[in-house]
């Protein structure tokens, strides 16, 4: 991932790129019902690498097959690229857990962050580590009790929003986005400009301003106004 990128899209938020990817015609890129397992203050940032569940059968699934170093979930964790977010896809079912503690404590040595449909076992813990992790809502029973993990690194469904391979993801305290690769960094310089005229907007307003003409920006006076600001402010 281009490092310029992912350092502009550290600063913006999801709602922002929200609005970018929707002058594009993209409406629905914000994975549904996910959330952080704990705020962290920061983004996150990094290529999507996937994983997906299907629904389990008990005849596949004893305890047994965590024995096998290729198992899908844990290969996933072990192979996961410096710098992506693993993403999961758990079908949208959090009556089993995607993983838990100590696997994300393993991803945390690499990944970038961890996305799932489903929920985190050993939520609480989860949430006092430095990765940004994303989920329903915690969940205690093993995947193996409704999920078999099928495949590492193809296309899937994540929370209703396709996940390709290499797609940039960006999390922060609110929820999840998924960016098109190809598109990812003109959205991300579009952002910072958004994001530097939100600001503009946001002091103005506290200054007692009408929105009017100022957001969204149809005053050319305000335009004037912003440019001076960020001259002043170094924006």
């Amino acid at each position: 991932m281009n490092p310029v990128t992912r350092e502009k899209l550290m600063g913006v938020s999801v709602a922002t790129l929200c609005s970018a990817l929707y002058k594009r015609g993209l409406r629905n890129q914000t994975i549904q019902d996910v959330r952080p397992v704990r705020a962290k203050g920061r983004n996150m940032v990094g290529p999507a690498f996937t994983l997906r569940y299907m629904p389990a059968r008990e005849d596949r699934n004893p305890m047994t097959v965590f024995r096998d170093p290729k198992h899908p979930q844990r290969h996933a964790i072990e192979t996961c690229p410096e710098g992506h977010v693993l993403v999961m896809d758990s079908r949208k079912d959090a009556r089993a857990a995607s993983a838990g503690d100590i696997l994300i404590t393993r991803l945390m040595v690499r990944g970038a962050g961890v996305v799932t449909d489903g929920g985190f076992r050993d939520a609480m813990t989860i949430g006092e580590l430095d990765i940004p992790a994303y989920h329903h809502r915690p969940s205690s029973p093993t995947n193996l009790t409704l999920h078999e993990a099928i495949d590492i690194n193809v296309p899937i469904g994540c929370g209703d929003l396709a996940v390709f391979p290499g797609d940039i993801m960006v999390g922060d305290d609110d929820s999840v986005i998924v960016i098109p690769a190809e598109i990812a960094d003109e959205i991300a310089h579009e952002a910072v400009e958004m994001t530097a005229y939100e600001d503009f907007a946001v002091e103005r307003v506290k200054q007692g301003h009408t929105i009017i003409g100022l957001y969204p920006a149809t005053d050319e006076n305000n335009l004037m106004l912003f440019a001076e600001w960020r001259k002043t402010n170094n924006q």
